[in-house]
C-alpha cells in the first residue's frame, strides 16, 4: 500500500483515455479471469470486489463485520456488474460497470486533491502513476 494524492479529474481524465482505460480494463480482466474462459464468475470477481474495501473505516484497520453481511454485499456488487443477470461477467459488462464505479467515485471526490491509501495493484493506483508518467513526459 501507498499513500498517494488523487482527485476527481485524475479519475476522469483516465477513464476519458480510452486507450489507457481500455488497456487497463483488459488487464485487469484478463487477470481475474483465471480459468481463462473469458467470463468472470462470483468467485472470481471476488478478488477484484474484496479490493474495494466497502467495510474499511478507520485508516486501514478493519472492523470485523457479519459474514452474512459480508456476503450479502458483494453479491450485490457482483449483480451490479452482471447486466444481463446470467450469472458471469463479459469483458464488457466489466468495463461498463468499471467506468461507472470510476466516475461515481471522481464524482465524490470533487476537484479538490484527497490523500488516499492505495493497494499498490489496484486501478486507481494505476491511475496516479499513469498521470505521474504523464506529468513528466510533458
Amino acid at each position: 500500500m501507498s499513500v498517494e494524492v488523487l482527485d476527481g479529474a485524475t479519475i476522469v481524465s483516465f477513464v476519458e483515455d480510452e486507450d489507457a482505460f481500455n488497456i487497463l480494463i483488459r488487464e485487469r480482466f484478463a487477470h481475474l479471469d483465471t480459468d481463462n474462459d473469458g467470463l468472470l464468475s462470483h468467485s472470481e470477481m471476488m478478488e477484484e470486489l474484496k479490493c474495494l474495501r466497502v467495510f474499511e473505516t478507520h485508516f486501514g484497520i478493519d472492523e470485523k463485520p457479519d459474514p452474512d453481511e459480508l456476503a450479502s454485499v458483494y453479491s450485490s456488487l457482483f449483480v451490479q456488474f452482471d447486466h444481463d443477470s446470467n450469472g458471469t461477467v463479459d469483458l464488457e459488462e466489466f468495463k461498463a460497470e468499471t467506468k461507472q464505479m470510476m466516475l461515481a467515485m471522481a464524482n465524490g471526490l470533487g476537484f479538490l486533491p484527497v490523500q488516499m491509501v492505495l493497494e499498490e495493484d489496484s486501478i486507481l493506483k494505476k491511475v496516479v502513476e499513469k498521470e505521474s508518467t504523464a506529468k513528466v513526459v510533458v
